[in-house]
């Protein structure tokens, strides 16, 4: 089991630097650097949202589950 995260996708789609996007939902670099990586453990849903909100798109368009 395995959570896939396409944070990388979403921002080249809406054509935003991870910087911008720290900045804009107040985290740092290094914690948006650790979401994307998917090294996180866990994700705040307030985060969650905000990402969302910024790249208006789904949290299903970010997160991915694959089996293997």
């Amino acid at each position: 089991m395995k959570i896939i995260v396409n944070l990388d996708v979403m921002l080249a789609k809406r054509k935003m630097s991870s910087g911008e996007l720290a900045e804009r939902i107040g985290i740092t670099q290094a914690n948006l650097s650790i979401l994307k990586t998917g090294k996180a453990k866990a994700i705040r849903f307030s985060t969650l949202s905000a990402i969302c909100k910024e790249l208006d798109c789904q949290p299903g368009d970010i997160l991915e589950y694959s089996e293997e």
